[in-house]
Parts: C-alpha cells; structure tokens; sequence
C-alpha cells in the first residue's frame, strides 16, 4: 500500500474528523473560560481583596536599569492561569458526566426488556409442541 493512499484513509476516517473539530471547539471554549476569568470573575474578587489587580502581581527579582527591563515573577498572571484551568476542568467534568448520563439512559432504553414468567412458561409450552409437532 502507498505511502499517500495509508494517509488518504488515515486522514479520511471519521475519528481524525472528530478530533479535528474537537481541538478547534476547544481552543473557542479556552478564548471563553479566559474571557471569563479574566473579565468577569477576578474583577470582583480583586474589589473584595482590596483592590487587587490579580495580572498586576509581581514581585521584582532585579530592577529595570536604563534599557533593561525588570526582571520580574508574574505570580498574579499564574494565579489567573489556576483559576482558568479549574473552570475549564469543571466545565469539562460537568460535560462529560452529563454525556455519562445520556448514554446510561440511552443503554437502559435499547436494552432488551425481562420476560415475565408467564411469557417464560407461554415460551416453554411453545417449544414443547413444536416438538411434538402438535400445532
């Protein structure tokens, strides 16, 4: 098999589709989680810290001197990344438990129904006059 025709059926199948439009929802949804941390929910934790702008944490390892810039660790940006990163988890354990629950309802739905014992014994009287070959 040619090395082009192995990628045209790899890149054709179904699964390499889904994963595709998987990563491009996922990078939308990241823009929306960061979107929303950034501007909705540390705007008011900030006011009930004081004040505190969360991006504007710093703390300064060498000052700026003359055209060098200041070395700094950003720890407030890293907190931003935390709490962005626990919603999105979130979110993504609420999607999936709730897809969880849509297949088990699905599975409960397709899933043959138990006879009742009258529909067994019904069964059994069947069978044995077909095998007499009483009808």
């Amino acid at each position: 098999m040619s090395m082009i025709k192995e990628f045209k059926e790899f890149a054709v199948k179904g699964n390499v589709v889904d994963m595709a439009v998987g990563i491009i929802i996922g990078t939308a949804f990241g823009k929306i989680v960061t979107s929303l941390v950034g501007d909705v929910i540390m705007p008011p934790i900030g006011v009930l810290l004081g004040g505190v702008n969360f991006s504007n944490l710093t703390i300064i390892v060498q000052a700026a001197v003359e055209k060098t810039p200041a070395v700094t660790i950003n720890y407030g940006k890293f907190l931003q990344t935390i709490i962005d990163f626990i919603i999105v988890a979130f979110a993504m354990f609420m999607a999936i438990k709730a897809m969880s629950a849509l297949k088990k309802k699905e599975a409960a739905a397709v899933a043959p129904a138990v006879p009742t014992n009258q529909e067994i014994i019904l069964t059994e009287i069947r069978d044995l006059l077909k095998d007499k070959n009483i009808r």
